[in-house]
């Protein structure tokens, strides 16, 4: 069962909770209070590099007709591709440059490469997404109703395909992306408000025509007028640029929503939510993974992922900075802070759909204690009065600690199971 109430979960008073909401406004506070010439350098900077990065590929597949021009068209033309997707068009969209009032970057005018039109993504994820993150029944990016990536979700017969839907889904990622919002689950089973469906549908299809004419006719036509490239040379270098983005993003996101450690929650949990409780929220349901200035610039800053949920509407630029003051917040109340390499969050969450493609009665954790799912209660055999300070070091033992006392218990409640089996057989 997800989590039903965050604050027991979290171990947190209601002092405690009002205390993070001032904190976490302070790092805010001042984010806002600094934003400035640097900022608004940083975005024009990108945009003029990812537009430099554009051109550059398209110039290489003007001799597209020989394998090496054709790998290097379709790397850099891909690389543009994400750079203006993560960094560029995600956070655009977020209004993170709103504050300089310019027409060409801002939230409201901005139309991203992608299949999906930029209207409907501000609704799906800006508000349905981060409102409701990690919410089971009101958040379609748990599982993009596809994936079982929770054993809260009862198993079905088509989950023993969860592998090879997420292998799909990240080959055509924007495709997903664009589809969401049409929500054809709801149209099929007559749930859907028919006109509304039939106007998004159509605005779907619009943007989509244009993306599709753009890259695999327009430019094709216009690079087969080398004589160093061949229309099909062209095409299939536009397709693999998209393949290149689509998996890379759908890697990135997946490492910030589905490693071990980013928890899921009821709709109960909701009901009255504070603006702390929803900062626990985003802090508990999210994940980050360690990255340099490369690796946060191509994953649009999303290693910070938790940054991005407590504050989406900040430059991403800065949530670097940002996460230091955060981490800080959560070892001050002892909350974990969830991370680590890229590779192995990706393969947590490639571990996570492959076994969760099983029927429940073949998985091991129970569903208050499994990695990928939690509650609060996972806590019920610790003994009273654990929580507060511990009594040798004085150190505040909350959430972090006590997921870490359930676990130490486990493995050797395991370890005392192994070693009375080896009694067994020995006498």
């Amino acid at each position: 069962m997800a989590i039903t109430d965050v604050d027991v979960f979290a171990h947190l008073t209601e002092a405690d909770i009002e205390n993070l909401t001032v904190e976490l406004d302070a790092i805010r506070q001042d984010i806002e209070d600094s934003r400035g010439e640097r900022d608004a350098r940083y975005i024009r900077r990108t945009i003029g590099a990812q537009r430099l990065l554009e051109v550059a590929g398209r110039v290489l597949l003007a001799a597209s007709s020989r394998r090496t021009a054709w790998w290097a068209g379709a790397a850099t033309l891909g690389v543009a591709k994400i750079v203006e997707n993560m960094e560029i068009g995600h956070n655009v969209m977020h209004g993170q440059w709103d504050w300089m009032n310019d027409p060409e970057i801002h939230s409201s005018s901005w139309e991203w490469d992608n299949l999906g039109a930029s209207k409907h993504w501000r609704y799906t994820h800006n508000f349905v997404h981060h409102k409701y993150a990690n919410i089971l029944g009101m958040d379609d990016d748990v599982g993009y109703g596809m994936l079982r990536v929770t054993r809260d979700q009862r198993w079905k017969r088509y989950n023993l395909l969860n592998p090879v839907f997420n292998a799909v889904l990240a080959l055509l990622f924007e495709w997903g992306v664009g589809l969401q919002h049409v929500e054809i689950g709801k149209i099929m089973k007559r749930r859907a408000d028919q006109e509304e469906a039939r106007r998004r549908i159509d605005e779907f299809l619009v943007k989509a025509s244009r993306q599709l004419v753009k890259d695999y006719v327009a430019f094709p036509a216009l690079t087969a007028l080398s004589p160093g490239a061949t229309y099909r040379s062209t095409l299939t270098a536009n397709l693999m640029a998209n393949v290149i983005r689509n998996v890379w993003s759908n890697a990135v996101i997946f490492c910030g929503h589905f490693p071990d450690g980013a928890e899921k929650f009821t709709k109960t949990d909701m009901i009255g939510e504070t603006k702390g409780q929803w900062y626990l929220r985003q802090m508990l349901g999210s994940a980050n993974f360690n990255a340099g200035p490369a690796m946060r610039f191509m994953s649009g800053n999303l290693c910070h992922q938790i940054e991005h949920h407590l504050y989406p509407d900040l430059p991403s630029n800065r949530l670097a900075e940002i996460s230091v003051r955060v981490r800080e917040v959560c070892d001050k109340y002892d909350l974990p802070y969830t991370t680590g390499p890229f590779l192995v969050q990706y393969a947590k969450t490639w571990r996570t759909i492959a076994k969760l493609s099983l029927p429940d009665k073949y998985l091991l954790d129970t569903a208050d204690n499994a990695p990928e799912t939690r509650s609060e209660r996972m806590f019920a055999e610790l003994e009273p009065g654990f929580f507060g300070a511990d009594p040798a070091t004085g150190r505040r033992r909350g959430l972090k600690t006590a997921i870490a006392a359930v676990r130490g218990w486990r493995r050797n409640k395991r370890t005392a199971k192994r070693a009375a089996r080896r009694d067994d057989l020995a006498a």
